[in-house]
This record gives C-alpha cells, sequence and structure tokens, in this order.
C-alpha cells in the first residue's frame, strides 16, 4: 500500500516495529503543513496506519493525539424537517426502522448504533452508553421511550439467535482489543452480544473464527437512502443526515448547544455549532424590511 511505504520512506526506510506514535503523529503532521493534503486525504493514511499496526503487526497503540490535522472546507450540514423524518420512517420498518429511529432519537453514528452490545442499553435510567466512540471514549445519551419496547423485542430476538448459536457450537462474539485474553468466557456471554446481530454467521476475517457479526453498514446504509427517495425528499442525505437533524431538532428546541455537544461526544464546541445556522435562517436572523411592513412593499410602490 502506498500509504505505508511513504511512511516508511519519510522515516529514512525504518522497519514499522521500530517506530510507533510519534512517528506516526510527524508522518501525519507532515502532510497536514507540508504537502497540504485534504482531510480526506489524512484519515485515509491514519487508517492505513492503524491497519498496519493492529491487523498486520498485531501491536496495539494508544490514542493518537495532537496531530496537524488537515483543513476541511467548512460546509453546513443537510438537515431533514420533522415531516421529513415521518415521511422516512414511513418507508422503513423492522430492524431498518428502529435503527433509523435510535440515529435520529439519539444522535449515535450509524456504527456506534450497530455495535451497541447487550450490556450498553439501560431501561431503568433510560440510557444507552456509546463505547469507544470517536476519539475512543466513552459517553452516554438518552433511551426514547417509545423505543423502550420495541428495543425489547429486538433484544429478545437477538438472545434467540445467540441461544441457538450456543446450541450449535458457536456464540462467542468478536471483543475489542485485549479483553478476549484477558476475559476468555465473555466472548459467549449474552451481556456481550450485539443488539442487532447479522442474519447469518460468517468467518472473521483476523482470526478465521465462525462468529455472528452485527448487521453490515452497507445495508443499512442502502435501506435508509431508499426511503429518501420514496418519500421523495430531493437532498443530498445518508443516514447520518439523521444525527445533524437530531442536533439541529434539539437547539431548536431550546437546549444549550453544552448539552448537545455532551449528547453527540464532540471534543471542542465548535463543531456542535455548525448546527446554528438553523437558528439563524436568512443573513444570521435578520428580519428584511421588505417583511416589516417598509415602503415598497406593495406591487408598485416606489
Amino acid at each position: 500500500m502506498q500509504t505505508i511505504r511513504r511512511f516508511i520512506l519519510f522515516h529514512n526506510k525504518r522497519h514499522p516495529r521500530e517506530m510507533g506514535v510519534p512517528e506516526i503523529r510527524a508522518y501525519l503532521s507532515h502532510l497536514a503543513i507540508d504537502r497540504q493534503v485534504a482531510a480526506s486525504t489524512q484519515n485515509v493514511a491514519l487508517s492505513a496506519l492503524l491497519f498496519l499496526y493492529r491487523d498486520v503487526l498485531h501491536i496495539d497503540l494508544p490514542y493518537i493525539d495532537d496531530i496537524e490535522r488537515a483543513q476541511r472546507p467548512a460546509r453546513l450540514p443537510t438537515v431533514f424537517t420533522r415531516a421529513e423524518v415521518r415521511a422516512i420512517f414511513s418507508h422503513l420498518s423492522g430492524e431498518y426502522h428502529l435503527i433509523a429511529s435510535l440515529l435520529y432519537g439519539t444522535g449515535l453514528r450509524l456504527m456506534e448504533c450497530l455495535r451497541l452490545r447487550g450490556k450498553d442499553i439501560d431501561f431503568a435510567y433510560h440510557q444507552i452508553t456509546v463505547r469507544d466512540g470517536k476519539g475512543e471514549k466513552d459517553r452516554v445519551t438518552m433511551l426514547p421511550r417509545v423505543l423502550v419496547e420495541p428495543l425489547k423485542r429486538q433484544l429478545e430476538k437477538a438472545r434467540l439467535l445467540h441461544q441457538q448459536d450456543l446450541a450449535e457450537g458457536h456464540g462467542a462474539v468478536y471483543l475489542p482489543y485485549a479483553l478476549e485474553r484477558k476475559y476468555p468466557n465473555a466472548a459467549k456471554d449474552w451481556a456481550w452480544q450485539y443488539v442487532f446481530p447479522a442474519a447469518t454467521r460468517s468467518a472473521d476475517p483476523r482470526s478465521g473464527d465462525i462468529r455472528r457479526h452485527h448487521i453490515l453498514e452497507d445495508s443499512v446504509q442502502r435501506a435508509v437512502k431508499k426511503a429518501i427517495q420514496e418519500a421523495g425528499i430531493a437532498k443530498h442525505a445518508s443516514c447520518h443526515t439523521l444525527r445533524h437533524s437530531f442536533a439541529t431538532h434539539l437547539l431548536e428546541d431550546g437546549y444549550d448547544i453544552r448539552t448537545v455537544q455532551e449528547l453527540l461526544g464532540h471534543k471542542d464546541v465548535r463543531s456542535t455549532m455548525i448546527y446554528t445556522h438553523v437558528l439563524n435562517r436568512g443573513g444570521r436572523a435578520v428580519k428584511s424590511p421588505l417583511d416589516s411592513g417598509s415602503p415598497g412593499r406593495e406591487q408598485g410602490s416606489e
């Protein structure tokens, strides 16, 4: 892979085993400062290097911070109206409807939702814990009361699949980091099973073990895209637009930006402030004199 080759050449052909976080940080900062690459290019380089260390060299790296980030172009997020959200949901059913409802009702990212385990849902406190979200940080968001019963039914469905897997000599789920070595029996524990398990078992590419993974991201994206089209919504939108809409509608309802920041898991409040654009419609909420009874409002006036 070109990224890994360039990384090694940048550090004078040192072997990756001799390097680590400081060298990765230096290379990524070089891409941003010296080569002025796009943010997406820098992110691809980071993903490639993390794959190299984690999946090829089997080296666990600590969280990499203090990277000089390539600048993203400032774009306002696409947001659905509340009526559009209802229209989209009317064209979804089953697990896809529940997943989309969670994205809009909790602000979860799609992969955060698909990686939920049974232990992450707290019905007593009406909350969902997001484990290892972006930046490898845990956070808590609300569990909408209207989703309590649908989620309980989904968990019962997942439990039955897990019991079937156990009866057939399987039932071990993938565990992150070194948890599988630390807790050898946890992989078959119900608490660690995915809330949205795949319909069939498959071989884990990391180990070759036959496991039941979670629903694939692509299948959910396709279902939501189709629902958007069937609802007649002419916006460039996706599953992530439901998260944008969650944040925007909370701000419209008067919730303070720090609360929304915490629910979204944003490290910097500036990332959350982009959603305030909906509160500043039409020139930062300036009222046109044409809408305030000024001269010239009537046809033919001068």
